[in-house]
């Protein structure tokens, strides 16, 4: 049974990123240009909700899961925010030089550090509030009315606007990959289920129903496997759930980074981390202590030390990024994956 959990996992990773990249994030994209709007704004809303929407489900349903599995949806987002911070940041920055937009990245930065805070104190406490999950969703709300007008407050110029682009469209089909060939049946079944990406408020719909479904079989399975295999359920929320929810952040930073398109991709790292924690977290929790009333008491062991990791790694990123006057580059990259690789092998033994 271990074994069918674990391709249970690891098939609804491959099913998530296929719709979320494919269908949730395309049609979110095609809701952005009908609302008409701007590409900040759009980024820290929409296309924050496609990227962070698989670690938002799994939360909420390890959080309504009835036995305290509260561990899972706290370790998945504490674990997606430090392979959105370390692997994607430094694969990105690996792949290709980049030079960021301070303005931004100090703005998404500070949020971010707010949020891992406010998370630290409630794990501390051991219980949530009313008042507290609504803290969370309203420095979000904060954040993204901020998002909207920042470029206007410090009239700055992104360097990401500088870079043309030279992708176009070619008749001549790439060669199929032996992976592309192996998953053909499996995109056949899932495409199945959309209609063309025309009809994007059907696709976005049909997206949300997928997503929620493959989030749950990610919950149990995860729970199922720690049961078997006798290992904390924080240490597989922390580490390959994490690493699994996190594929389509990763895989639209690594293309918009060949781009060159650097500074998108961290922002998109970071905004996805800032709504993970604030949306991701404060939203179940406000949903369950509406429908039970009280407070939330949080059984997560062992999360707390993982969570000053991550407000460790905040600060040298950002103390990195001012000695290479925020430039980017494959020794920079290198490092972050280098930090990256060191935590699991810390948590793999500690948590």
């Amino acid at each position: 049974m271990l074994f069918f959990y674990i391709f249970i996992l690891v098939l609804s990773f491959y099913v998530l990123a296929k719709v979320v990249d494919d269908y949730f994030v395309a049609a979110l994209d095609q809701i952005a240009v009908k609302l008409k709007m701007s590409n900040d704004a759009a980024g820290a809303t929409l296309m924050a909700v496609g990227s962070s929407a698989p670690e938002l489900f799994v939360a909420l349903f390890a959080v309504f899961r009835p036995g305290d599995h509260e561990a899972v949806g706290i370790g998945n987002i504490v674990g997606s925010a430090l392979f959105n911070l370390l692997a994607i940041i430094g694969a990105s920055a690996f792949v290709r030089k980049a030079v960021i937009a301070k303005q931004a990245v100090l703005r998404d930065l500070f949020f971010y550090a707010v949020a891992v805070i406010l998370l630290l104190f409630t794990l501390i406490d051991g219980k949530v509030t009313y008042s507290e999950s609504v803290l969370l969703i309203g420095i979000y709300v904060i954040y993204v009315l901020l998002v909207v007008k920042w470029r206007k407050i410090f009239n700055y110029k992104d360097p990401d606007d500088d870079v043309i682009t030279e992708i176009k469209k070619s008749n001549s089909k790439p060669e199929k990959t032996f992976f592309q060939k192996l998953v053909k049946p499996i995109d056949y079944v899932i495409n199945l289920f959309f209609p063309p990406i025309k009809y994007h408020i059907p696709v976005f719909f049909i997206s949300i129903i997928f997503i929620a479904g493959i989030s749950w079989l990610l919950v149990e399975s995860a729970v199922q496997i720690a049961r078997i295999a006798e290992i904390s359920e924080t240490i597989i929320a922390l580490t390959v759930l994490a690493a699994g929810t996190s594929v389509p952040d990763l895989i639209s930073s690594l293309i918009v980074s060949k781009q060159g398109r650097g500074g998108m991709a961290i922002s998109n790292a970071v905004g996805s981390n800032i709504f993970d924690i604030l949306i991701g977290l404060g939203l179940p929790f406000l949903l369950i202590i509406f429908f039970t009333g009280g407070t939330v008491s949080i059984h997560a062991e062992n999360i707390e030390e993982s969570v000053y990791f991550l407000l460790a790694s905040i600060l040298i990123v950002l103390f990195f990024f001012m000695i290479n006057r925020w430039k980017v580059g494959k020794v920079f990259g290198s490092f972050l994956i280098f930090l990256y690789a060191a935590y699991l092998i810390w948590a793999i033994f500690n948590v």
